[in-house]
């Protein structure tokens, strides 16, 4: 064989005990799963692995690394955490499929999440041409891990229908559903909303249901960011869930969570409503990460209406006046439906991150803060930033719950997320530690979830929900995607003050059977790419 790890303790993924066993590797799958007792396999490389755990690689379900793969060949963030698999292409909002317009708006609309796209050549316009440029990822190589693809709602609404806030003629719909349709036979594994974010967010429950039922014809799922978090959210969540049981389209809830002050302590209430549609049959999982703050951009705060006609069209109405003092009274006063409902809390929103230099000075201070150090109003101070850099400040919006997040990670079909964003000078340290956090903070520290049961929600229920029939777990003919760590210490090293900290306690990681990160360090393997829809049984 080409390696054996020798005396792991091997956590195989299903949420059952941990064994001891040499594990071989050969040709890129699981070759060898020897217990004690058994014969010993022999192979080109040993590892002694006594005292380390030997799992399945992560997958994470929720993140924003869609240009990242293919500008960072390290791509450290993820890699060092153990994640061997990211799905990309969420709330609603990606570069496929795209024409030239849709392409010029999307980037500038996300420009917070990924950058403006100017250092990536761009060159394709289908998913299938996106999937395939992951393949090829570096000097043709492939990229640092695996990645999956959901066609986004939003970018395919602003190709067919534009940012005009008003239902779909039936030409335009029948568009929508061939552009789903096509990115689902190019290897999509399913469709994404961002139902706070323009042009997404104008899209009728109709509408979304017949874009769910081309979906279900796939063996796709629905991944929607539901259209509150805040004020209503659990009708919110209970609506998705009446939407894809009406269109027989399983269900992925995306960073499941329950914020705001009107949100304490409802986590139960939520359960119970996933639990009632779990019972009667819906197909339904959902993915968290372990924090309390969100993050997003500044812009995606405003009211939807202040975004129809996009990008150009928001600067516009920011620079008038009197449209601006309109946009100020709903998000302070009424509560804007792009800041969930909710009357925004200036304190709360802290600059994560900026696209202009000149303003970095800004992040890691709330706009309450900024505000007053220039004596105006805070609302004044959102103003400015949102014009002075074009609406690429991205933020953290501190109003997460504690008992929320951990009751909904207990949950049986709950997945890990990190709904990481890389840019900025301050990203969310989940971006770089939600993994490690998971295993170090609320596994060892805290004992909220058993050792087994976490790395289960990080391996085998994702690739379960992915149809993915030769991943999620540690078995002879899997594709050796892989994480060797210490369970006395692994832990994030991102934090609030340095969010770029790598991990520590993950001495190996391996991507199709090759080392991504040996004995703590990155290689310059590039093991990764695209991972396609497979149809279910």
């Amino acid at each position: 064989m080409d390696l054996v790890f020798r005396d792991a303790r091997v956590i195989d993924g299903t949420g059952g005990p941990s064994y001891r066993a040499d594990v071989g590797i050969d040709a890129g799958r699981i070759a060898s799963i020897a217990r004690e007792g058994e014969p010993r396999p022999t192979a080109a490389r040993v590892v002694d692995a006594d005292g380390l755990a030997l799992s399945p690689g992560f997958i994470d379900m929720h993140a924003h690394s869609d240009l990242a793969l293919l500008r960072d060949p390290a791509h450290e963030a993820k890699a060092a955490q153990g994640v061997t698999l990211e799905v990309i292409g969420q709330d609603g909002l990606s570069y496929a499929p795209v024409d030239d317009r849709t392409l010029a708006e999307v980037r500038t609309q996300i420009t917070g999440w990924n950058g403006d796209g100017s250092d990536v050549d761009i060159s394709w316009r289908s998913v299938g041409e996106y999937l395939d440029r992951l393949d090829h990822g570096f000097d043709g190589e492939g990229i640092a891990v695996n990645a999956a693809y959901l066609v986004p709602q939003g970018t395919v609404r602003m190709f067919a229908v534009g940012w005009d806030d008003r239902p779909a003629t039936t030409a335009e719909l029948a568009r929508m559903q061939l552009l789903v349709a096509e990115g689902l036979e190019q290897g999509a594994v399913g469709l994404s909303s961002g139902l706070t974010y323009t042009p997404g967010m104008y899209a009728s429950d109709a509408e979304l249901t017949d874009l769910c039922r081309v979906v279900a014809q796939y063996d796709g799922y629905y991944c929607p960011h539901h259209r509150s978090y805040g004020a209503g959210a659990l009708e919110a969540y209970e609506e998705m869930v009446a939407l894809t049981r009406d269109a027989g389209c399983a269900l992925h809830l995306a960073h499941a969570t329950l914020n705001f002050g009107v949100n304490e302590g409802r986590a139960p209430e939520l359960l119970a409503l996933l639990d009632r549609a779990l019972a009667d049959g819906a197909d339904i999982s959902l993915d968290t990460y372990p924090y309390l703050p969100g993050c997003t951009t500044l812009v995606a705060m405003l009211p939807s209406w202040a975004s129809e006609g996009g990008p150009d069209a928001v600067l516009a109405r920011l620079r008038d006046d009197a449209t601006a003092e309109r946009i100020r009274h709903t998000l302070e006063v009424e509560g804007a439906d792009g800041c969930h409902g909710v009357p925004i809390d200036w304190d709360t929103i802290e600059i994560s991150g900026v696209s202009d230099p000149s303003l970095k000075d800004h992040v890691g201070l709330t706009v309450a803060r900024i505000a007053a150090d220039r004596g105006e109003e805070p609302f004044v101070t959102a103003r400015s930033l949102l014009l002075g850099d074009r609406l690429g400040s991205t933020i953290l919006q501190h109003v997460g719950h504690e008992e929320n997040v951990r009751a909904i990670m207990k949950h049986r079909v709950h997945t890990g997320g990190s709904d990481g964003i890389l840019q900025g000078d301050k990203p969310h340290p989940r971006a770089y530690g939600t993994f490690p956090h998971y295993l170090g903070r609320y596994v060892r520290e805290l004992g909220v979830l058993t050792l087994e049961e976490c790395v289960a929600h990080l391996t085998s229920r994702p690739a379960a929900r992915l149809r993915l029939p030769d991943r999620g777990l540690v078995r002879e003919g899997h594709r050796a995607d892989l994480v060797l760590f210490d369970p006395e210490t692994i832990a994030a090293g991102s934090t609030f003050e340095d969010p770029r900290t790598l991990p520590t306690g993950i001495p190996h990681v391996l991507v199709d059977g090759r080392f991504v990160i040996e004995d703590g360090r990155r290689t310059d393997v590039l093991a990764g790419c695209s991972v396609r829809r497979t149809r279910g049984e």
